[in-house]
């Protein structure tokens, strides 16, 4: 008792010893029961199985893959398709880019074991690789089960193929984005859509898809989490204070503006302000204040399930959140 007294700093340095302990304790076991969910995955190559049969294979590949045999599509588009020569050309990039699927496979099994620990109702999904012309906007789709990852679009934000297309769109077409990627169009079917027109309800409707993020991509950076390069995530991070102070300023969280989804929320080389930072700023900074917010209430509320998070509206999360800046 006498200890305690004269030396209180040694009683706090104990007590933070424990806790810090408990929660190793903790983390360390939710990790052990998440790596041993069963998840056996294997990616399957359309792209190889298609550009590597014959004609008369073509009706045996419409029933094995029909979701990508439209059926207002004759089988002469498939035939021409089978032997074009700029489709041969991106198999042949893809080939030379994951010349084995081992590492992704690996990379996606820890994710849906993540995935399948906080949503225990999701499904083993079955994965197919596929060319799509490099259509940047469709790299990765999720329905039910069903995961598509177009491969052409994951070829590194310097390849040649790619001249042409915006930096902030090409700093993703890399695969290390590929499993945050699947997670964005996973969190599209368990979020519930955005109630009204704000400014605030799509930051925390995104922000929630970036919260999950968080639970099932743990070992990703928060920069590829945004999609984001480390620098740019360092000019968010320094600029917290001036960004916040800017949409209390102006009033934006309640505006329902259709022009304030292009300015921060929607894909942009950077962010509109309409002030001289604004070459400086990445795009999307409405989505990452809506994830600060989002953490800044499991914060305080850090006993919420994650399906009651996702449930609530946008208004009292953030009436909960007490989110400030961090200065």
């Amino acid at each position: 008792m006498r200890l305690i007294v004269r030396c209180p700093w040694l009683f706090f340095m104990c007590l933070f010893v424990l806790i810090l302990n408990s929660a190793c304790e903790d983390t360390s076991q939710k990790t052990s029961e998440i790596l041993s969910i069963p998840m056996d995955l294997t990616i399957e190559r359309f792209d190889q199985q298609f550009h590597g049969s014959e004609v008369e294979d073509i009706p045996r590949l419409k029933i094995k893959y029909p979701f990508l045999f439209p059926e207002k599509f004759d089988d002469s588009v498939w035939i021409k398709r089978q032997k074009d020569s700029l489709q041969l050309l991106l198999l042949e990039h893809v080939e030379d880019q994951f010349p084995s699927m081992k590492a992704l496979e690996s990379k996606l099994e820890v994710l849906f074991k993540h995935i399948k620990y906080y949503f225990p109702k999701t499904q083993k999904p079955r994965i197919i690789g596929l060319i799509n012309n490099v259509d940047y906007q469709s790299k990765t789709i999720y329905a039910d089960s069903l995961v598509l990852i177009s491969l052409d679009t994951y070829l590194g934000p310097n390849h040649k193929l790619y001249e042409g297309i915006p930096q902030y769109i090409r700093q993703e077409m890399d695969s290390e984005y590929i499993t945050s990627h699947v997670v964005d169009k996973f969190a599209e079917f368990i979020i519930q859509p955005i109630e009204d027109r704000s400014l605030l309800s799509q930051m925390i409707y995104h922000g929630k898809k970036v919260y999950i993020k968080d639970l099932v991509l743990p070992n990703t950076t928060d920069a590829q989490k945004m999609g984001y390069t480390q620098d740019q995530l360092n000019w968010v991070k320094d600029n917290e204070v001036f960004i916040w102070q800017y949409f209390i300023e102006k009033r934006l969280l309640f505006n329902t503006q259709p022009s304030l989804s292009k300015r921060f929320v929607d894909p942009a080389p950077f962010s509109k302000f309409y002030l001289e930072i604004d070459n400086e700023s990445p795009g999307r900074i409405g989505i990452w204040l809506g994830w600060q917010i989002i953490k800044s209430y499991m914060e305080r509320h850090p006993k919420t399930e994650i399906q009651a998070l996702l449930n609530l509206p946008a208004q009292t999360l953030f009436s909960k959140s007490n989110y400030k800046p961090r200065r």
